[in-house]
């Protein structure tokens, strides 16, 4: 028997996909299965509708010691919209669906419905069903969304090509310099308890800016948005859920190109290179491999780099390559570094986490 651990999440789902695969012939409305941010079924009409479904597992993807349950439902919709959105797509409605242990009140499942409101109403996605089951695994949740988008302007991960360049939203490594911070309070909060030291009082006040992008993640509405109002369709676009060196390699894999990145301009915030300092951390390794930052990467040709830099909050970080060239970072040092010799983060190989490493629909 092959213990998962030994081939890892993304080994799992190509074993899943070499079976599930082998009738997808059968069914000539499917435009996309397994092997992007979301299913792609044909509309008519010239419409398609994308498709995701994430699976969140209490310590797994979320500790209830650290994450506020209303944050944890506007998080659950939020993650999900971001793999719509990846796909160029608009969210249309939503299924939540949760498993809850003798240990959830009915008050704190009301808090979370109360949080998965904040995030559908903030992002226009009707809640329009689901299922509630008892659960002996502590707090499960299940989201799915549906979106639609014309036909042409859904965006997968397979379309980029050499000279295309290489962009990013946002800033990264901020979830997870966030996530450290809660590790640090969660840790000490239990060694209070075992010690019975009733002074403890965690003080987030100088990580508030960290803190919320790990537990309010906002998927980039904004961004779809100002595609629409320039004409920009990316050539391909993948969320950022597991780190920038993850996705990038899955662009790269699925296009059958390589990239050249440049450390330099990858974009970090100043409170995310304090607290990799306090941690005597590098930043670019929060940038790279932390994950849960649910920004977009996506690429466009050069002719509309023009475009691009009328957007604002976007940061055009390396080009395209021949698969030839590999997949590799141009290092503040000038040296080359290969990325694919790491990882983004693996729950079935690291563990229990509060890192959520969520499975897209290739996921």
């Amino acid at each position: 028997m092959t213990k998962i651990s030994e081939i890892g999440e993304f080994g799992l789902i190509h074993e899943i996909k070499q079976i599930v695969d082998k009738n997808y012939q059968n069914y000539p409305y499917l435009q996309c299965g397994i092997g992007d941010d979301c299913a792609v079924i044909d509309g008519g009409n010239g419409v398609s509708q994308v498709i995701t479904t994430d699976l969140l597992v209490e310590q797994i993807h979320f500790d209830l010691l650290t994450t506020p349950v209303s944050h944890l439902g506007y998080k659950s919709v939020s993650v999900n919209v971001s793999d719509i959105y990846a796909m160029n797509a608009v969210p249309k409605y939503a299924t939540v669906s949760i498993g809850v242990s003798e240990s959830i009140s009915v008050e704190m499942i009301k808090e979370f419905y109360q949080g998965v409101f904040r995030a559908s109403r903030g992002f226009s996605v009707p809640i329009v069903g689901g299922d509630t089951s008892a659960s002996i695994a502590g707090f499960l949740i299940s989201i799915t969304v549906v979106g639609e988008q014309k036909s042409e302007l859904v965006s997968y991960r397979n379309g980029t090509k050499e000279g295309d360049v290489l962009c990013v939203t946002g800033d990264l490594g901020r979830a997870y310099a966030g996530l450290k911070i809660l590790m640090r309070e969660r840790l000490q909060m239990l060694e209070d308890i075992k010690e019975n030291n009733q002074n403890y009082h965690p003080v987030f006040e100088d990580y508030k800016t960290v803190i919320q992008k790990h537990l309010l993640p906002k998927a980039r509405k904004d961004i779809i948005e100002e595609f629409a109002k320039y004409g920009i369709k990316p050539t391909s676009m993948i969320d950022i859920s597991d780190g920038l060196a993850s996705e990038i390699k899955h662009l790269c894999r699925n296009s059958n190109v390589g990239v050249l990145i440049h450390e330099i301009k990858i974009p970090v915030i100043n409170d995310t290179k304090l607290i990799a300092d306090l941690f005597a951390d590098d930043t670019t390794t929060y940038a790279l491999f932390g994950g849960e930052d649910y920004e977009l990467l996506f690429t466009v040709g050069k002719d509309m780099i023009s475009k691009i830099e009328l957007m604002e909050d976007i940061t055009i970080i390396g080009e395209i390559k021949s698969k030839e060239f590999g997949v590799k970072m141009l290092s503040l040092e000038h040296e080359y570094v290969d990325l694919l010799q790491r990882s983004g983060f693996d729950h079935f190989k690291s563990g229990t986490s509060n890192q959520k490493n969520n499975l897209d629909n290739e996921d």
